[in-house]
């Protein structure tokens, strides 16, 4: 199988293709739905699940190889507090519990809060969800989409997707994150061998 099939076609090609692929995926078009029917603002799914299932559909592997769960984004800077992202994520166990993986749900605007106690680095409070992304530890990964009310699927790619279609991991340096790439890359290297990884 030519995995690199699509590689190098032009965004517009590249975002038709992800789309199809996204449709005939139930592991990712049913989780579109339930989120599109939770209504939260500026919501995306976003990273592992796009770009594995990408990978798996181009590999020949099965639905859901590798990918772990679901991220959810939203984006609700009226309540910055722990305990409303919490209720969200409290109501998601409901709106997800019939999806194919576990959906994490992490409120965007929060973020500047916990980054850096968690990873001991500063983090600008960000203006949308769709910043967020462009934020990731690897351009690769830089990807969100969302299922609108019209059926249509709204991509965020940044950094565009040959990087996803060439099945090479390029880092993202905008922020020190060279142990989370490192760490991400060497277990996508276990379930995808066919990746070409740029070292940080």
């Amino acid at each position: 199988m030519d995995h690199l099939r699509y590689a190098g076609l032009p965004f517009e090609r590249q975002r038709d293709i992800l789309v199809e692929i996204v449709r005939g995926e139930p592991i990712v078009h049913d989780v579109l739905r339930a989120a599109r029917d939770f209504g939260l603002p500026q919501w995306r799914i976003v990273a592992g699940v796009i770009y594995n299932t990408v990978w798996n559909v181009l590999t020949g592997r099965p639905s859901g190889h590798g990918v772990k769960d679901i991220d959810l984004f939203y984006f609700d800077d009226a309540d910055l507090s722990w305990e409303a992202e919490d209720h969200v994520i409290k109501r998601g166990h409901d709106a997800f519990a019939g999806t194919a993986l576990p959906v994490e749900i992490r409120n965007q605007a929060r973020v500047h809060l916990w980054f850096p106690e968690k990873f001991g680095e500063d983090y600008a409070p960000l203006k949308d969800c769709d910043e967020s992304i462009a934020r990731f530890s690897s351009k690769t990964h830089a990807v969100g989409i969302r299922l609108e009310a019209d059926g249509t699927i709204d991509i965020c790619a940044p950094f565009g997707l040959d990087d996803i279609f060439s099945f090479m991991v390029v880092p993202n340096r905008v922020l020190y994150n060279e142990p989370g790439y490192n760490e991400k890359v060497r277990r996508a290297l276990q379930c995808w061998p066919e990746l070409t990884v740029e070292p940080w």
